[in-house]
């Protein structure tokens, strides 16, 4: 049976397809949830929320269901180099922003303060709510601490969007690879190269790594049916991590508008850019993205330039002038169907069945 294998097992739940963990706001208790009460694994993505924030929302998740979840946190969670490049890159901004800002007749917001790292407070969180997965991505963690949360019963996944990448996480200790290729919706995770040079398609990456090691491999990236999923399986992926389909249904965090492009002729075009946070991520082409397609080393470090587009992208969307909002998206888009969460998980499981039993 294609629902019983090592994910399965090591997991502890009934069907190998996780939902991807989306983080600034995007997840919900209610997704997270449904997913996993459902068979699945439900995901949370937690690099945005202080410490209280993730032990607040790990008691509503627990509160709403008793299965297995994943907590995803960004070992890397900023790209702060010091404030004299911090004030050049924003002199950069403001010279190729400027023209959208003026469009919507907002205030260019002066320069940001200063980030801290939150990475190190949030992991203690997951030492003490002890959740059964816990995944990571942009970068790699001491192989200590791989073992402390084995220790505690938490199984480990870590994201790769290249072979070597999970070679050095397979090195590390975690228990399975999350290969996110090029057509997956969000950020690239990349962290041993940079992301523009990080590109490998979801079903090579998927025999690459499958060639190469012995730990389960999970499919992320240019996956929403039971066709997809069958490909990945055949391919020799162990379950498949699902988020762009996720994203556009009911539970999801997004935005209705967001919601409502997903399922648009819109979604037939997607572009990879910095433009939006300062790390390369793929979603909708709008006029916007289009026309800053080449100013990759003109915005702010990482998640500075977030907070410098905040103002652009609320006064946009109040004005209805969505082609200057960025929405996350894989190039999976278009073939969406379900808009609520239970009716694509079950679909995923009617699907998989049908073709790989």
């Amino acid at each position: 049976m294609w629902n019983k294998n090592r994910i399965t097992e090591l997991l502890g739940i009934e069907y190998p397809i996780m939902q991807g963990p989306f983080g600034g706001g995007l997840s919900t208790v209610e997704l997270t949830t449904t997913v996993s009460n459902l068979g699945g694994l439900g995901g949370f993505g937690a690099y945005t929320l202080s410490p209280q924030e993730i032990y607040d929302i790990d008691k509503e998740i627990k509160s709403k269901t008793d299965k297995p979840y994943n907590l995803n946190l960004w070992v890397n969670d900023h790209d702060i180099i010091d404030e004299e490049h911090t004030q050049k890159q924003y002199e950069k901004a403001v010279e190729t922003f400027k023209p959208y800002f003026d469009l919507v007749d907002t205030e260019v917001p002066p320069p940001p303060p200063s980030f801290e790292s939150r990475f190190q407070n949030q992991l203690q969180v997951i030492f003490d709510i002890k959740p059964k997965v816990f995944s990571f991505m942009f970068g790699l963690l001491d192989e200590n601490i791989i073992e402390d949360l084995h220790q505690q019963g938490t199984v480990v996944f870590g994201n790769a969007t290249t072979l070597d990448e999970a070679i050095a996480l397979e090195k590390l200790g975690v228990d399975a690879i999350v290969a996110s290729g090029f057509e997956s919706g969000g950020h690239r995770p990349s962290f041993l190269d940079k992301s523009e040079l990080s590109t490998t398609g979801t079903f090579a990456l998927i025999q690459l790594v499958k060639d190469k090691m012995k730990i389960p491999v999970v499919a992320a990236g240019g996956i929403a049916n039971g066709r997809g999923i069958a490909g990945a399986f055949t391919l020799g992926a162990e379950a498949v991590q699902i988020g762009t389909a996720f994203l556009a249904t009911e539970e999801s965090g997004a935005l209705p508008i967001h919601k409502e492009f997903l399922f648009s002729d819109a979604a037939k075009s997607t572009t990879l850019s910095r433009a939006y946070t300062g790390r390369l991520g793929r979603g909708i082409t709008t006029e916007i993205t289009r026309n800053v397609l080449a100013v990759t080393d003109k915005t702010l470090p990482f998640p500075l330039q977030t907070n410098f587009m905040g103002a652009l992208r609320k006064a946009a969307l109040e004005q209805q002038k969505h082609e200057l909002v960025f929405f996350w998206s894989g190039q999976i888009a278009p073939i969406l169907k379900h808009k609520k969460a239970s009716i694509l998980m079950k679909s995923l499981i009617e699907e998989a069945n049908e073709l790989l039993s």
